[in-house]
C-alpha cells in the first residue's frame, strides 16, 4: 500500500491547511527513505509529497539537506533521465533547494552539473527550459559548481539555444534568450574586483524575474570568489570561438529598436566579461565588436549606457589600437562628454569618465589627445582627480600624465582654466590622500614642469614646501618621488 499511500498524501498536501498536520506527524522524514526506491511510481509520489510539504518552508528544506536528500535527487536525475514526470518533480525540488548555501555545497560534491547540462540539451519545451535555467542560475552562485558547469559544456548548449532562437519574436522565446544571456553573465562574473567596481554594481537590477548579474559581495563584505577566467581561460576562449559574441551582438542589434532593456543589459554584461582575457579582447576587436556596439550610443536608458561604457572600456584596456580608434570617433567623444555631465545618473557619469581616462592611458597618439581636448573632455579628467574613489583618481592622474607627455602644448590652456595645479597641491597636502595618489600626483607635476606657464603656477602655489614635507613621509615610494620632483623643480634634472 506504500505507493498508494504516498499518492494520497501528495494529493492531500495540495491543501495548505494540511501541511502542518503532516509536518507534526513527521511524514517528511518517513517519506525520505522511499526516495531510494527503484519503483518509479513510488519515487514520483514520494517526491511530490515531500516537495509540496516543504515548499516555502526554509527550516524543513534545511532539514532535508542535512538528512542527505541532495544525493537522492541527483541519483534520480541520473538513473531516470528519460522519465519526464520524474525529471520534472526532481527539477522542481532542486529549484526549491538551490537557494540554500548548504544545498549548493552538497550539490558541488555530486555530478549534478553534468546531469543538468544533459537536461538543458534535451529540453523540448519552454517550461522545462525555464525550470532548468532557474536551477542553473542559482547554482552559478557557487564557485565550484560554476567551474563544473563549464567543464560539463554548458556554454556550448547556451550557444546552440541562442543560435536556434535568434530572430524569433515570440514572447516565450525572448524569455529563454534572456535566461540564456543572464546565465552567460553569471558564469563570466567572478574574480577580484576593485572597490570601485563593487560600487558600480550596487544597483543590482532584475527584470521579469531574471537575474541580470550576480554579485559576489553582500553588505560590503567580500565573499570568496574563484575567478571564472582564472580557473580555465580555455573555457572562455572556447565560448568566443563558438560564436557566442556574434549571437550576442545580433541579439543586441535586434533589441536596440524595440528598447528591451533587460536583453541589452544582459548581452552587454556578457560581452564585457568575455572581453577580460587579452586573447579574447584582440579577437573581439578584430571582429568589429567595438564598432557594432556603438550603435547603442543613441540609447537614452541609463542601465544600457552604463553597460555599454563598461564594455568599451574593457575592450580598450591595454589595446593601443582600440584606444586610437575610439579616441578619434567624434560621435563617441561627444556622447562621452555628455555623459560626463550626467550627474543625475552616477554610474553613467562615472563610467564615461573612466572610459575617457582609459582611452588616454592606452593611447600613444597626438591626434587622440587633440580630439579629446576639442571635445572638451580633458576638464572632466581634471575633476576626476578629486573623485572619492582612489581607483578613479589614479586612472585620471595616469591618463593626464601620459597625455601631457604626448602633447602638453595642446593641454596647457585647459590645465590652467581647470586649475589642475591647485587640485594636485590639495591632494599632496591632504593627509587622507592615499600614498599611490600622492605618488601619481607628483608624477603628473613632473610632466607639467615642462611648461613655462604651468611651472610658474607651481612655484606661485608654493608646492615646493609641500614636497619638502613629503620627503619625510612614511611611504618610501612617496619619499622617493618627492625627492625626484623637487630635483625637477629646481632644474637639476
Amino acid at each position: 500500500c506504500a505507493v498508494k499511500a504516498a499518492q494520497v498524501l501528495s494529493e492531500i498536501v495540495k491543501n495548505e491547511e494540511m501541511k502542518k498536520p503532516c509536518i507534526e506527524a513527521d511524514l517528511v522524514l518517513t517519506l525520505i527513505p522511499f526516495l531510494e526506491s527503484t519503483d518509479q511510481e513510488m519515487l514520483l509520489h514520494a517526491g511530490r509529497a515531500i516537495g509540496r510539504i516543504c515548499y516555502d518552508n526554509r527550516d524543513l528544506q534545511e532539514e532535508l539537506v542535512k538528512v542527505g536528500v541532495i544525493t537522492s535527487l541527483v541519483r534520480i536525475l541520473t538513473d531516470h533521465a528519460e522519465s519526464e514526470p520524474l525529471v520534472h518533480v526532481d527539477l522542481l525540488a532542486l529549484c526549491n533547494l538551490a537557494d540554500l548555501d548548504t544545498a549548493r555545497e552538497a550539490l558541488s560534491k555530486t555530478k549534478v552539473a553534468e546531469q543538468l547540462v544533459k537536461q538543458l540539451r534535451r529540453a523540448e519545451n519552454h517550461e522545462r527550459l525555464e525550470i532548468v535555467f532557474e536551477v542553473l542560475q542559482a547554482l552559478a552562485e557557487n564557485d565550484a559548481l560554476k567551474v563544473q558547469l563549464v567543464e560539463a559544456g554548458v556554454q556550448e548548449v547556451l550557444s546552440e539555444i541562442l543560435l536556434r532562437l535568434q530572430g524569433s519574436s515570440q514572447a516565450e522565446d525572448t524569455c529563454i534568450v534572456k535566461a540564456a544571456s543572464d546565465l552567460i553573465v553569471s558564469l563570466l562574473l567572478g574574480g577580484e574586483r576593485t572597490n570601485l567596481e563593487l560600487y558600480d554594481n550596487q544597483s543590482k537590477a532584475t527584470t521579469n524575474g531574471f537575474c541580470l548579474f550576480t554579485l559576489y559581495y553582500k553588505r560590503g563584505e567580500k565573499k570568496s570568489a574563484l575567478p571564472f577566467f582564472g580557473v580555465k581561460d580555455g573555457n572562455c576562449e572556447r565560448m568566443v570561438q563558438l560564436g557566442v559574441i556574434h549571437q550576442l551582438l545580433d541579439l543586441l542589434e535586434k533589441h536596440v529598436e524595440s528598447g528591451d532593456i533587460s536583453v541589452q543589459h544582459a548581452a552587454l554584461s556578457a560581452l564585457r566579461n568575455l572581453a577580460i582575457p587579452v586573447v579574447n579582447k584582440v579577437q573581439m576587436l578584430e571582429e568589429g565588436v567595438a564598432e557594432r556596439i556603438q550603435a547603442l550610443l543613441r540609447s537614452e536608458m541609463p542601465p544600457v549606457q552604463f553597460k555599454l561604457l563598461g564594455t568599451l572600456r574593457m575592450l580598450a584596456d591595454g589595446q593601443a589600437d582600440a584606444a586610437e580608434i575610439l579616441g578619434q570617433d567624434p560621435m563617441l567623444l561627444n556622447r562621452l562628454v555628455q555623459w560626463c555631465n550626467a550627474n543625475d545618473h552616477t554610474g553613467v557619469h562615472r563610467e564615461a569618465n573612466r572610459l575617457l581616462a582609459s582611452i588616454l592611458r592606452h593611447n600613444r597618439s597626438q591626434e587622440v589627445v587633440k580630439a579629446i581636448q576639442e571635445a572638451q573632455g580633458v576638464k572632466h579628467l581634471v575633476s576626476m582627480t578629486s573623485s572619492e574613489h582612489v581607483a578613479m583618481q589614479n586612472e585620471a592622474l595616469n591618463a593626464l600624465a601620459i597625455a601631457s607627455a604626448i602633447d602638453l602644448e595642446t593641454l596647457e590652456e585647459c590645465f590652467k582654466e581647470s586649475q589642475l595645479v591647485q587640485s594636485l597641491h590639495k591632494l599632496l597636502q591632504d593627509d587622507n590622500t592615499s600614498p599611490e595618489v600622492k605618488y601619481n600626483s607628483m608624477g603628473l607635476l613632473c610632466s607639467l614642469l615642462n611648461s613655462g606657464d604651468l611651472r610658474q603656477e607651481i612655484e606661485a602655489d608654493k608646492i615646493k614646501e609641500t614636497l619638502e614635507q613629503l620627503c619625510s613621509h612614511s611611504n618610501a615610494n612617496v619619499v622617493k618621488e618627492a625627492v625626484t620632483t623637487l630635483q625637477v623643480l629646481r632644474g637639476k634634472t
